[in-house]
């Protein structure tokens, strides 16, 4: 049987790291630093920079203390190791508390040095200070400026609730900057989504010196909105590809799934024709009935289609997004369809590649 000492270290582990790491499941629930400090912080729209400061300074405090509640709740959980006393527990018990108690120590004159001057050593308020130039003569001027456009309706906002960006009509990027789109990663699985999430990495360059480089991440259905944001041009490197909608996200998984299918040899003599489309490639696929119903190949929905090949595969790719539930995206790789020229009903197994 476990000891009550062993069920609480674990129990205690777990919920320190939730608290710290904060799943949605503790975000819903409340269990936050801003919730359960919500009327010492006050109100992030009345006071954007102050509000994020008294944040960061009481995360400090109360992360830095759970070791030290780890020792005060091992007093009630393991009474007999008399943990109370430190005369009578044991000298790693003793070093722990020591360590837990230099910890606390230490954030307390880190948090009571930031304070100083009006919290002018804080982080947050050292960064402004790069932005210090006219028409703003100290960084009391510029978070009094970002406070005002963060309470603008017209922001862009992305992110987890722990890790937002946010852009307004000057801040946090301005016009005095470089953005470059240097990544992007394909996530095949979100959470909030069905669907696959492209996920881009922007590269901020500031032209002040002052201002460190830094990125930020969100996801490419957003990359339209973040450009009107900014007053400056983005940027993109070599090689990077933005899917900034649902369709075209579809079209990079259904070109990949109709690769994997057998490819159709073209007859003898049959010239190829121009994509019915696009007009601007040669159509490059042709359907050929090759699904089969399991147990019964003739209850099959999908038809033979006897088109010649008349169409390419981006465009083959549009129609069969176009014809599906914009609201059930997780169906669309299972879908029929009819064909663009004949209406014979296929789905993405019946798609050949001509070579």
């Amino acid at each position: 049987m476990e000891s009550p000492e062993l069920s609480f270290t674990l129990a205690y582990v777990v919920l320190s790291l939730c608290f710290v790491f904060t799943p949605n499941e503790f975000r819903s629930a409340g269990l936050t630093v801003q919730n359960l400090f919500s009327s010492w912080l006050g109100s992030e729209d009345v006071g954007f920079i102050q509000y994020h400061v008294r944040r960061t300074s009481i995360t400090l405090l109360v992360h830095s203390a759970l070791p030290l509640g780890y020792y005060m709740g091992m007093c009630i959980a393991a009474p007999e190791k008399n943990l109370g006393y430190i005369h009578k527990v044991s000298d790693s018990w003793r070093a722990f508390l020591l360590l837990s108690l230099c910890i606390q120590l230490t954030s307390w004159t880190l948090v009571i040095y930031w304070s100083r001057h009006h919290w002018h050593n804080h982080p947050i308020c050292r960064a402004l200070q790069a932005h210090i130039q006219p028409p703003h003569p100290g960084w009391g001027s510029v978070a009094t400026s970002v406070n005002t456009e963060f309470r603008r309706i017209d922001k862009f906002a992305t992110g987890a609730p722990g890790a937002r960006v946010i852009v307004t009509d000057s801040w946090v990027l301005k016009s005095e900057c470089h953005v470059t789109v240097t990544q992007s990663r394909q996530h095949q699985l979100s959470p909030d989504m069905a669907s696959p999430a492209q996920i881009l990495t922007l590269r901020v360059d500031s032209i002040n010196p002052a201002v460190t480089p830094f990125d930020i991440r969100l996801i490419s259905s957003e990359y339209a909105e973040l450009r009107e944001k900014l007053h400056a041009p983005i940027r993109n490197s070599p090689n990077v590809v933005i899917h900034q909608t649902m369709s075209e996200l579809f079209l990079e998984t259904f070109r990949a799934h109709v690769d994997l299918n057998q490819p159709y040899t073209l007859p003898s003599g049959q010239e190829v024709e121009p994509c019915s489309g696009c007009m601007q490639v040669p159509a490059n696929t042709k359907l050929v009935r090759l699904c089969q119903a399991e147990g019964a190949p003739n209850e099959s929905e999908c038809q033979q289609c006897f088109c010649r090949p008349m169409w390419c595969l981006s465009c083959l790719g549009r129609w069969f997004a176009s014809r599906q539930d914009q609201q059930r995206p997780e169906t669309w790789l299972s879908s029929r369809v009819p064909c663009p020229t004949c209406r014979a009903k296929f789905c993405i197994l019946d798609i050949c590649a001509v070579h």
